[in-house]
C-alpha cells in the first residue's frame, strides 16, 4: 500500500472519531440540562457528566491537527 492510500484511509476514521466525541460532548449537556430540569441529578453526577463531555471536546480539538 502506498502513502496516500494510507492517507485516504486514515482520514474518514479521524473524521468519525471527531464527529462521535462531539456528539458524545452534545449528549452529555443535554442530559445534565434534561436530568436537573426533572430533579433527579445529584451535584456530583452533574459535574461527572459535564466532565466526560469536556474530555471529549478536548480530544475532538487534539484530533484536527
Amino acid at each position: 500500500m502506498m502513502k496516500g492510500e494510507k492517507d485516504m484511509e486514515e482520514k474518514p476514521i479521524r473524521e468519525i472519531i471527531s464527529v462521535v466525541f462531539k456528539a458524545v460532548t452534545l449528549a452529555m449537556g443535554v442530559a445534565v440540562v434534561v436530568l436537573s430540569c426533572m430533579g433527579s441529578l445529584e451535584p456530583q453526577t452533574a459535574v461527572t457528566l459535564l466532565g466526560i463531555g469536556l474530555a471529549c471536546v478536548g480530544a475532538a480539538m487534539l484530533s484536527k491537527q
